[in-house]
């Protein structure tokens, strides 16, 4: 199974494919979408949508796995600007009729180390460890992206035992 997880964001976007099954993980790529602070809003949500686009053609992803919004309350403003980068994201996938996996912070986090608070140094120390990294990826929306990726396999497969037993 192909999975591109996505960790939505407007300033900057992680993104990570894996080529998964029960047993082994692999990284084909992983990366960041950076859009340029200085445009209008309108012209930074084109930049992910084409960048999007291009990502969906190359690896043609059998599921995308995204993080849910999530808002903090001394921050409304953030999760309203992710919500735009999110909504692109989610619109390129239904064009090309990719399933689109959503899970919350909280849950990628647990299914990665363990713990639904853990620190994103933790998630990136922990990637590293998973995928025998030379380095922790780096920004930490890479390993945010992996992470959904590592999440969506993990319950795929978890589920596929449940339905076949």
């Amino acid at each position: 199974m192909k999975i591109l997880g996505i960790d939505p964001g407007l300033k900057v976007c992680g993104y990570a494919c894996l080529q998964t099954n029960e047993t082994e993980r692999e990284i084909l790529e992983a990366g960041v979408i950076k859009t340029d602070e200085r445009l209008h809003l309108e012209a930074r949500l084109n930049q992910i949508s084409c960048d999007i686009s291009h990502l969906l053609d190359n690896h043609n992803p059998d599921v995308v796995a995204v993080e849910e919004l999530y808002s903090h309350y001394a921050h409304p403003r953030t999760a309203i600007l992710m919500a735009h980068a999110r909504g692109v994201i989610l619109q390129k996938c239904a064009e090309r009729t990719i399933e689109i996996k959503s899970f919350s912070p909280t849950r990628i986090k647990k299914a990665v180390t363990g713990n639904g608070r853990a620190s994103k140094q933790q998630v990136q120390r922990t990637i590293r460890s998973i995928f025998k990294l030379t380095e922790i990826p780096e920004p930490n929306d890479i390993a945010d992206a992996i992470a959904a990726a590592l999440c969506c396999g993990n319950s795929n497969y978890a589920l596929q035992k449940y339905l076949v037993h």
